[in-house]
């Protein structure tokens, strides 16, 4: 049975930075590809950052100088590092993993940007 369990979403001010972790049991992430979305309700699901199974990373332009995927095998965990953050970027953070043709949801974590 595969688990993804998320930790460190939080309330921070703009500015601020924030690591996300996503823990794996039951799959192992270093041969699958991981990836962190976020969702504002109301609005569509945004990829913010892609892992591939051999390293390669993704993000969306905007994106692309404030926040980092890595992975962890010896912990068999992904995290996202959020750095300057700013209100927009609030929104519930989830960690997909994908495998041949399975996927695989984490429960999502609360990230709030507010003065």
């Amino acid at each position: 049975q595969v688990q993804l369990v998320q930790s460190g979403g939080a309330y921070v001010q703009p500015g601020g930075s924030l690591r996300l972790s996503c823990e794996a049991s039951g799959i192992i992430l270093s041969r699958s590809d991981v990836a962190w979305y976020r969702q504002v309700s109301g609005e569509k699901r945004q990829m913010v950052a892609v892992m591939s199974a051999g390293g390669e990373t993704i993000y969306p332009t905007a994106l692309l100088d404030r926040f980092t995927i890595s992975r962890d095998d010896t912990k068999n965990t992904v995290y996202l590092q959020m750095n300057n953050l700013k209100p927009e970027d609030t929104a519930i953070y989830l960690c997909n993993v994908r495998q041949t043709e399975r996927e695989y949801w984490g429960h999502g974590t609360q990230v709030t940007v507010s003065a």
